[in-house]
């Protein structure tokens, strides 16, 4: 099979598909041909001549890789123009997030290729397996970037996350106690805040309870509940999920009223829509923006901040799937796995995941 790795063109995205030891998988023992487009390893340090010493092909523009490859491996969503490049047979193994984002939808509709997310992949435990290392980042970056904007000359409130002797630690509430919300609070309690994790599964609380061993507050998620977090915290992270839907707004704006001037706020869920009604996407360009005096953090690729280990830790997740698609195709290969075809998004010119589907009524 031929695959093409594009350059990623998001605002300061310099995560890439595939790294030169995962295009050695497929081109050594594999016998696939691999075509990466010239630079699409630069920012984190791999260099075309790494991808050529292992095989690969290197073209020298994504419009090339594009109309070259059976397959296209990226890492965040395609941009419309190249949504327009995609052809019938192709497939295409990327993150989507097509909950929030119709435009792209409707365009992967209309270019009849095969498009599997790799948000929506589970496995035999009902988890997303390659949703989880990019979770795992933005978990903890989300603490970094709270911290990191709670400073005054930042804007914040002025508040250091662990506190010191005499002072009390700043206050971190964290919506929804998954993989995100899991290591946000390994690194809030890392650094001495009081942390509370909110969550609607009492099977969860209890899992993390026993996980953190008191040092963190576990509270069930009611409407009550996430008020008062609202009101009291000073760093508030939005980590819900529902697999391929829109994320629910679990807080309003009259509720972010109620919030501490010079709070913070970030939004992890925001390529899923943001669990916050005043959450608009941001970029690592313009990262935050003030609403109701409170700091708000949306960017849509958080993990991008951390390029080098967002890639390998990606590439660890994917690649096993990469080599079962290439090797036995996109039909073949979901026949054989029903947890791949989970990630089966559009196909045919049809949404195929019924979350997706819903979320925007197609």
């Amino acid at each position: 099979m031929k695959i093409g790795v594009p350059k990623e063109i998001k605002v300061h995205e310099y995560r890439v598909g595939m790294t030169p030891a995962s295009v050695f998988e497929l081109t050594g023992a594999g016998g696939h041909e691999v075509f990466v487009e010239t630079g699409a390893g630069d920012g984190i340090d791999f260099s075309d001549a790494d991808y050529q010493e292992v095989g690969a092909t290197v073209l020298p523009t994504a419009e090339a890789v594009f109309s070259t490859a059976d397959m296209i491996v990226k890492v965040k969503e395609p941009q419309l123009h190249e949504c327009a490049w995609l052809q019938p047979h192709q497939t295409l193994f990327t993150y989507l997030h097509l909950a929030a984002d119709k435009p792209q939808a409707e365009a992967l509709m209309k270019s009849g290729a095969t498009c599997i997310a790799y948000e929506t992949v589970t496995d035999k435990t009902g988890a997303l397996p390659l949703l989880r290392p990019m979770s795992q980042v933005a978990g903890r970056l989300s603490v970094q970037a709270g911290a990191h904007y709670l400073e005054k000359a930042n804007g914040g409130r002025g508040v250091l996350l662990g506190g010191v002797p005499g002072v009390a630690p700043a206050k971190v509430a964290i919506l929804g106690g998954g993989v995100s919300g899991f290591n946000a609070a390994q690194m809030a309690v890392g650094l001495g805040a009081d942390v509370t994790i909110y969550d609607v599964s009492t099977m969860r609380l209890a899992e993390l309870d026993e996980l953190f061993q008191n040092r963190v507050k576990t509270v069930y998620a009611s409407a009550a509940a996430v008020r008062r977090a609202v009101e009291t915290s000073h760093l508030l992270i939005g980590a819900v999920l529902i697999p391929g839907a829109a994320a629910p707004k679990l807080v309003t704006r009259d509720m972010l009223k109620t919030m501490r001037r010079g709070s913070v706020l970030v939004d992890v869920a925001i390529d899923q829509g943001g669990c916050f009604e005043t959450s608009r996407p941001t970029t690592h360009d313009e990262p935050i923006y003030i609403e109701e005096d409170v700091i708000h953090y949306c960017v849509a690729n958080m993990p991008g901040a951390v390029a080098r280990t967002s890639t390998f830790a990606l590439n660890n997740a994917t690649l096993p799937f990469i080599v079962k698609l290439a090797n036995m195709g996109a039909d073949a290969a979901m026949a054989a796995d029903p947890f791949l075809a989970e990630g089966l998004n559009v196909r045919g010119g049809k949404i195929t995941h019924d979350a997706v589907a819903k979320a925007l009524d197609l």
